[in-house]
């Protein structure tokens, strides 16, 4: 009896759960996420299952998902297994055709169609891709020291729609194509953020391996303008890695998308806390 019981109540809980979820339901039908995977968040096969459940999820109640991803772990382990050494220039990692080689067949087979894989077994319709597809991203140089790093030049988002169209999730690599051909490595959370901008998104979603952005006591502050975020950087109290994802953060808003979270995307169904519940999930970022 007691078991009924508490079993009774979870599935009361569950139906309060999705009639309050109603309203962000209604409010993002058609709605453009782009949703940045990180090497981090995939760490397990168990985090990689929840992640594509969650999105075939939203591609069911009408969101239109498209997934960036990273691999940094992942091309590490490759590069160290085919002992291929690298250089550092002030801390970054020197891309040379050695090693964009070595980054193209992680990001663009292993990595990609895993991801692919997941979000398909759960009964979704993804198809992977890379920047250098359709001519979706094209680069220029960061810095000749770094190699064949690059920084989204333009991007053409004319198969995202096409796919969108066909109820397909795009799962991007982030690798783009030089004016003359060359291939070049992308930050992941870069890539996302010029994507979303491009595609003039609801929501950029950052999967990171913290809540968010924290303040000078150390609490996750949840909801940011642009400009705060500029003076806690420059205050010091955003400092090292979130640098560059605050960062990607303001740029993806300047170029049009309505709203950043940066988000812990180890956290069980963090993108669905983060669009359909009343607290959300993380530090939401706004113009």
């Amino acid at each position: 009896m007691k078991k009924q019981t508490a079993m009774k109540s979870d599935w009361i809980a569950t139906a309060r759960t999705l009639s309050q979820a109603l309203p962000y339901l209604q409010r993002y039908d058609d709605a453009i996420v782009v949703i940045k995977f990180g090497g981090h968040a995939m760490s397990t096969d168990e985090a990689m299952e929840s992640f594509a459940r969650d999105v075939v999820l939203l591609r069911q109640v009408g969101v239109n998902p498209v997934i960036v991803h990273g691999g940094g772990p992942m091309i590490n382990e490759m590069l160290d297994r085919l002992g291929v050494q690298s250089e550092f220039v002030n801390g970054k990692r020197v891309t040379d055709a050695e090693t964009v080689r070595v980054v193209e067949m992680v990001l663009s087979g292993l990595v990609n169609k895993k991801i692919v894989q997941a979000i398909n077994a759960q009964g979704g319709k993804a198809v992977g891709l890379s920047g250098k597809d359709a001519g979706l991203i094209t680069c220029t140089q960061t810095d000749p020291a770094l190699g064949f790093v690059g920084t989204p030049d333009h991007i053409d988002p004319t198969v995202l729609h096409t796919l969108a169209a066909s109820d397909t999730i795009p799962v991007i690599a982030p690798l783009g194509a030089g004016e003359n051909g060359e291939t070049f490595n992308i930050n992941g959370d870069t890539a996302a953020g010029a994507i979303a901008a491009a595609l003039k998104a609801d929501r950029l979603l950052l999967l990171t391996d913290v809540a968010g952005v924290k303040d000078a006591t150390g609490e996750v502050v949840t909801d940011l303008r642009a400009d705060q975020i500029r003076e806690l950087t420059a205050s010091g109290v955003i400092a090292g890695g979130m640098i560059p994802k605050t960062e990607t953060a303001l740029d993806a808003i300047d170029g049009g998308v309505r709203a950043v979270v940066i988000l812990d995307g180890r956290a069980p169904n963090a993108c669905l806390l983060e669009l359909f519940t009343d607290h959300g999930a993380g530090s939401i970022i706004r113009r």
